[in-house]
C-alpha cells in the first residue's frame, strides 16, 4: 500500500523560509459570509484520539488567525458510525463537519453490516490534514528482539499461548494485525479493547504479548520504557521515532507491501457548497505550510500534511477501501451495526 502523502518533521522545522498564508475571502454560501456562526467539527472518538488531538489545534489556529469559531464535537461509538451518522444526515451548509481518521472511513465499512450510510457516497472530502505511524509493541520482557524473531516465538508455540491486543474489533490496528498473520502463517489470539490505553496498560505486564498501535498512544509508553517496539509499521524510519527500525530491518521485509499510516482527513455532508470546500481547503493547506503548525502537531506525535486538493483525500478512501475488504473477507470478519 502506498502511504499518504505525509510531510516529514525535518521537512517542516527545515521549511523556515515558509510564512503562515494570509487570511483568504471568506466563501460565499447560502445565506450570506461563511462562516457567520460557530463551525462544529464532529470528532467519532473520545478525547485523546489523534483526530480530536488534531481539531484541537486547528479550533486554536482558526481563533487566532480569522477569528473564526470552530468546536471540537465528541461523539464515540459504533467504531466511528455514530459520529460519522452525525454529519451525513446534518444539514450540507458547511457547519457540521467531519474530522475523522481513515479507521472509520475504510476499516468499518469493510467489516461492518448495516451501515447507514456510503462514506463515498454521503461524504465530501476537504483536506487530509495530517497522520502518525503504527509500531509492532510487545512487553519489555518479551523474548524477541525483532519481528523476525517474534514470529518464530508464535510459531514455535502451541496454539492459543499468544495472544494480540487491539483497540476494538473490526479497527485498523485489529485488522492490520490479521494481515500479518495471514502473510506471515502466525496465530494469535484476538483479544479486543475499548481503546488503545487498557491495552497498552496489559501488554506492559504482559497480560497480552503483541500490539499494532498507532503512535500517538503507543509511542509515549515506548519512550517510557513500559512497552518496547519492534518495529514501525513502514518501509523507511518515522520522523518521529528515528531510532526504531523499519519492517526490512527488522528481518521482515516481505511485509513492507503492507506499510500502513493513520491518517486524518476533513470531510463534510455531500451537497455541501464548492465555496465552502474550497474554504476549509484553502484554510487547512495554509496551515501546513506553517512549519509552527507542523511543530504543534509533531509535539502530539502527528505528522503534518503534504498540502493538497480534496481529491488527494478521495484518492486515499478509494485505495484503501478495498484493501481492508480483502483483508477481512479472508478472516471472516463481520460485524452488524
Amino acid at each position: 500500500m502506498t502511504t499518504p502523502p505525509i510531510r516529514r518533521r525535518a521537512a517542516l522545522l527545515g521549511a523556515g523560509g515558509l510564512l503562515a498564508a494570509p487570511a483568504v475571502a471568506r466563501a460565499q454560501a447560502p445565506g450570506g459570509a461563511y462562516p457567520s456562526r460557530p463551525v462544529r467539527l464532529i470528532v467519532p472518538f473520545p478525547p485523546g484520539n489523534m483526530s480530536d488531538l488534531i481539531g484541537r489545534v486547528i479550533v486554536e489556529e482558526m481563533q487566532t488567525r480569522h477569528g473564526v469559531t470552530v468546536v471540537v464535537e465528541n461523539r464515540p461509538g459504533g467504531t466511528g458510525a455514530i459520529g460519522i451518522q452525525a454529519v451525513t444526515r446534518s444539514a450540507p451548509d458547511g457547519y457540521n463537519l467531519l474530522l475523522s481518521s481513515n479507521s472509520p472511513l475504510v476499516v468499518n465499512p469493510a467489516v461492518t453490516r448495516n451501515l447507514p450510510f456510503d462514506v463515498q457516497r454521503d461524504l465530501v472530502p476537504m483536506a487530509l490534514v495530517g497522520g502518525t505511524g503504527f509500531l509492532i509493541v510487545v512487553p519489555p520482557d518479551f523474548p524477541a528482539r525483532n519481528l523476525a524473531e517474534a514470529i518464530a516465538v508464535f510459531k514455535a508455540a502451541p496454539a492459543g499461548r499468544y495472544s494480540a491486543a487491539n483497540p476494538g474489533t473490526g479497527t485498523f490496528g485489529h485488522l492490520v494485525t490479521e494481515q500479518i498473520m495471514q502473510v506471515t502463517g502466525t496465530r494469535l489470539e484476538h483479544v479486543p479493547y475499548r481503546g488503545s490505553a487498557q491495552a497498552l496498560l496489559d501488554l506492559s505486564q504482559g497480560r497480552v504479548h503483541m500490539m499494532v498501535d498507532a503512535m500517538t498512544s503507543s509511542l509515549p509508553q515506548v519512550q517510557g520504557g513500559r512497552v518496547r517496539a519492534l518495529c514501525v509499521l513502514a518501509g523507511q524510519r518515522s520522523a518521529l521515532a528515528p531510532d526504531i527500525p523499519t519492517l526490512g530491518e527488522s528481518g521482515m521485509p516481505q511485509l513492507e507491501s503492507m506499510a500502513a499510516m493513520g491518517w486524518t482527513g476533513l470531510l463534510g455532508p455531500t451537497g455541501t457548497p464548492p465555496a465552502v470546500i474550497e474554504y476549509w481547503n484553502r484554510q487547512i493547506n495554509a496551515l501546513l505550510q506553517d512549519p509552527a503548525f507542523g511543530r504543534r502537531l509533531a509535539s502530539q506525535n502527528v505528522e503534518a500534511a503534504q498540502p493538497g486538493p480534496p481529491s488527494r483525500l478521495a484518492e486515499l478512501i478509494a485505495r484503501e477501501l478495498p484493501r481492508f475488504v480483502a483483508v477481512a473477507t479472508e478472516a471472516k470478519i463481520e460485524l452488524t451495526n
